[in-house]
């Protein structure tokens, strides 16, 4: 790990309860006062919603900017929080941004007997 100076700066140690994590993998971090904290106990999902956090943010900012400090990461990451919160269309909301002032209309059920489904060859298709 190549954190520096900024070791200093870390408080708590978020991790799930594998048994990979040994006392002495703790050990390691209480000898610099980080508090070690556990995810819940049979709560498999509890990772996997920061997991999904990570990997937006992965995918809709780091794999297209390239962050060179931290003030600039915070500033990165303040202006995505107001772009996702404010602007960014959400599939569960009808494209509605969380912080919409409109409510998503109820889903709508469509009679597929009456619309058919047509296809198109837009690339010319396979010969």
């Amino acid at each position: 790990m190549t954190l520096g100076c900024r070791t200093d700066a870390l408080r708590f140690l978020l991790r799930d309860r594998d048994t990979k994590y040994t006392r002495t993998f703790d050990a390691v971090f209480q000898a610099d006062d980080v508090e070690i904290l556990l995810s819940p106990p049979r709560a498999p999902r509890a990772n996997a919603i920061c997991e999904r956090v990570v990997d937006t943010l992965r995918r809709e900012i780091l794999d297209r900017i390239l962050i060179y400090n931290e003030a600039h990461a915070v500033a990165v990451m303040t202006e995505y929080i107001r772009h996702y919160n404010r602007h960014r269309p959400h599939q569960s909301r009808q494209q509605l941004a969380p912080d919409s002032p409109e409510s998503p209309a109820p889903a709508t059920v469509t009679d597929l007997q009456t619309h058919g489904i047509r296809r198109r060859f837009v690339l010319g298709g396979l010969d």
